[in-house]
């Protein structure tokens, strides 16, 4: 079993910047792919960004040019910079991780709060 804790959450201004961690623990294969989801009030759980084991990056195109994914695959630990931040941005952020080959398994952490306002 696989368990993801989060943390960095938090309340700032239009602007300013947070930095989420997540850390995953438990029974891991390697090759699993971290990222990030977000869920605001009344709207469906979306994709904010993802980060292959590889180091390979994928964003959401509304923060592709101000937030910034990245992984320590010895720490098995993932981090989301987020800059510039916008009231748009407020939500719950969720830790995801997946891996797609033998033996498949997915997790979910249990959500931090990311509030922007003025």
């Amino acid at each position: 079993q696989v368990q993801l804790v989060e943390s960095g959450g938090g309340l700032v201004h239009p602007g300013e910047s947070l930095r989420l961690s997540c850390a995953a623990s438990g029974r891991l294969f390697g090759a699993e792919t971290m990222g990030w989801y977000r869920q605001a009030p009344g709207k469906q759980r979306e994709l904010v960004a993802t980060i292959t084991s590889g180091g390979n990056t994928n964003y959401a195109d509304s923060v592709e040019d101000r937030f910034t994914i990245t992984r320590d695959n010895r720490k098995n630990t993932v981090w989301l910079q987020m800059d510039n931040l916008k009231p748009e941005d407020t939500a719950v952020y969720y830790c995801n991780l997946k891996r797609s080959y033998t033996p498949t398994y997915s997790a979910w952490g249990r959500g931090t709060q990311v509030t922007v306002s003025s």
